[in-house]
């Protein structure tokens, strides 16, 4: 159940899955909340939420005929995938640094002119066209330089993990089978469309004088000049950031063919979900648009992903179907505190301790993804013990960080 409820005059109600929740990002939900385009009974906010750009991360947000570009974010369609190997820990081999090492030369690069480039270009070549028509068609990038850059980057970036808290992890499950889990998105060109439209929400509301609380909160009313394009445009991007998924998730694979002795399969469907996305949906009566920005589908039986940090446990959950939070769960643990504080109080000596067991980089550059800058994940489950049941625990072996 809800941990909170926050209701002020003139706004929507907001239900918090937590008591913890720091006052920069209760001020975001409050201003969502005062939108007069909010569904029903209001904002959900997750027990992972933290402050985020405009719409609060950890935030799931119903709209009547409305969409919130800036609630979406940058990162269009970031979100998990997770698949069970016929491998158990004792498979494994006892260093697992040249799988790391492995995994992090298919991953982190860019692909150019060679065999993984090739294959990139036959498998998603229908992606690249229909995007080339959809920059053309809404004049998303206005040059042709412009779209020839588009098409390259997200050519070339297909089947690469990106930056920030992105990853790839081994995982042992509770009966010590191995798992592969991995979280990214759409990439740069997600980034490129999700920048382009809040650009262009901003200045519609200046067009039609409208004053928000928050000018990230801009947003396009259903029927209007951009509303449709920006449908076109993240649904496409939500497309790319599933097959990216799927795309790396085939690479991880082929490594660990190649460096662990033993013959395995894939035993379990994959789960490939996002967090960062907006969907129509059918809530309270009536079909509207449902805003998740660091939250995941849980319908009655839906699979999910809720990953802790690289030194805490992960969790396969199977949603309950929650009509309070607009069938959602969080999406990880939450940071605690920003990426610059982590790596003010934190130190190397920090990491290496609290990433004890777990093969990944130890060095500064990694330090804001440090355990001890996100929120006690097993907290965070407790709050939402009526949104989800859980299925599976899963402990970090193996980190590669973006």
């Amino acid at each position: 159940m809800y941990q909170q409820v926050i209701k002020e005059e003139g706004a929507h109600p907001i239900k918090i899955w937590t008591k913890n929740i720091e006052d920069s990002a209760l001020s975001q939900l409050k201003n969502i909340a005062r939108l007069p385009f909010i569904h029903h009974h209001g904002v959900v906010a997750m027990p992972d939420v933290h402050m985020g750009v405009g719409a609060t991360i950890g935030s799931v947000i119903a709209t009547d005929r409305a969409i919130i570009p800036a609630a979406v974010g940058v990162d269009i369609g970031c979100g998990m995938l997770a698949v069970k190997l016929s491998l158990t820990a004792s498979d494994l081999p006892d260093d697992l640094g040249a799988i790391r090492s492995a995994i992090e030369r298919e991953v982190l690069q860019e692909h150019m002119q060679d065999a993984r480039y090739d294959n990139t270009v036959r498998s998603y070549r229908q992606m690249m066209i229909d995007l080339e028509d959809m920059l053309r068609r809404h004049g998303i990038l206005k040059s042709g330089r412009h779209i020839t850059y588009g098409l390259d980057k997200a050519i070339h970036q297909m089947g690469t993990l990106g930056g920030g808290n992105h990853f790839v992890e081994l995982c042992l499950d509770e009966s010590q089978n191995v798992w592969v889990m991995l979280h990214s998105g759409s990439r740069g060109i997600g980034h490129m469309i999700g920048t382009y439209f809040i650009e262009l929400a901003k200045q519609d509301m200046e067009r039609f004088f409208i004053t928000l609380p928050d000018q990230d909160l801009a947003y396009f009313p259903d029927g209007t000049a951009h509303h449709g394009d920006y449908v076109d445009a993240v649904e496409w991007a939500q497309q790319y950031a599933y097959h990216n998924r799927q795309a790396m998730m085939c690479d991880v694979v082929m490594v660990l063919k190649k460096y662990v002795p033993a013959q395995f399969n894939i035993i379990n469907e994959a789960i490939n979900c996002h967090h960062n996305y907006v969907k129509r949906e059918h809530h309270f009566g009536k079909n509207v648009w449902v805003t998740r920005k660091g939250a995941i589908r849980a319908r009655k039986d839906d699979l999910g992903i809720i990953p802790g940090s690289m030194g805490q446990r992960s969790y396969i959950v199977r949603g309950k179907g929650n009509y309070d939070s607009y069938h959602s769960c969080s999406h990880g643990a939450g940071r605690a505190m920003g990426r610059n504080q982590a790596k003010k109080k934190f130190t190397v000596d920090d990491l290496i301790a609290q990433t004890k067991g777990v093969e990944c980089r130890k060095d500064e550059h990694v330090l804001d993804e440090i355990p001890g800058a996100y929120k006690d994940i097993d907290v965070v489950m407790e709050n939402q013990r009526d949104l989800v049941d859980v299925v599976h625990i899963l402990k970090q072996v193996l980190c590669v960080k973006g």
